[in-house]
């Protein structure tokens, strides 16, 4: 185990698949396996105990796993979030990547690719399983609100829902006019983690700036 090994945190209600991941991954002088849990609740508590570099999460468990993605990244917001599960509806994936996961990866995949998944992603990459790639992108530039003057629908609703209650909270003071500084006081927050936030707010919403965050808001809001 090399000193600046990858700390993993694995969270999976299957015990023997959980015990596969961890085998596998802490074989590698780079990786270490930090903990491990079972619940959507064990996953939020352990990530905020923990503070490891990345989470492999199950979506299938006891309390949600896009739950407590969402929750992960609302208490951390610059957690990187990898999905292992068996799940492939395209529902599935996109919820996942719109809430702000680096991956999703069907279980079943060799060691050998999620250990590069896992390594990947701490370098700053995204990954998507081959087998759901093709469809998914296709579908995200379908649905994906488009933020340059051309005609948002529902889409702009559907990316909007994809935010946690913090982040719609803090997307709702900007839109106002309220600078970072301003929304860190009103919310008793750091202002560094309001820019954290306003981060995934973006890649969430699929714009570049908070003015283009603003303006999806109040467009959503018009259409209600």
């Amino acid at each position: 185990m090399t000193e600046n090994a990858i700390r993993i945190l694995i969270v999976d209600d299957h015990p023997m698949f959980r015990e596969g991941v961890s085998t596998s991954l802490s074989e590698q002088p780079d990786l270490e396996v930090c903990g491990e849990g079972a619940s959507a609740d064990e996953a939020i508590r352990l990530d905020r105990e923990l503070s490891p570099d990345i989470i492999l999460l199950d979506l299938s468990m006891p309390g949600g796993g896009l739950h407590a993605l969402r929750l992960i990244l609302e208490q951390s917001p610059d957690a990187r979030v990898v999905v292992l599960t068996a799940s492939e509806a395209d529902e599935d994936v996109l919820m996942a990547l719109r809430s702000g996961a680096r991956g999703y990866v069907l279980k079943g995949v060799p060691a050998t690719t999620l250990i590069e998944v896992v390594r990947g992603v701490i370098a700053g990459e995204s990954y998507v399983s081959p087998a759901l790639a093709a469809r998914i992108l296709a579908e995200l530039r379908t649905v994906a609100p488009v933020a340059h003057g051309i005609e948002k629908g529902e889409s702009s609703q559907d990316m909007l829902a994809s935010l946690t209650r913090r982040e719609e909270e803090i997307l709702k003071l900007v839109a106002a006019g309220n600078s970072n500084k301003e929304v860190a006081r009103r919310l008793d927050l750091q202002e560094k983690t309001i820019k954290h936030h306003m981060t995934r707010i973006l890649q969430k919403l699929n714009v570049r700036n908070r003015t283009e965050a603003a303006m999806l808001l109040r467009d959503a809001s018009h259409r209600e």
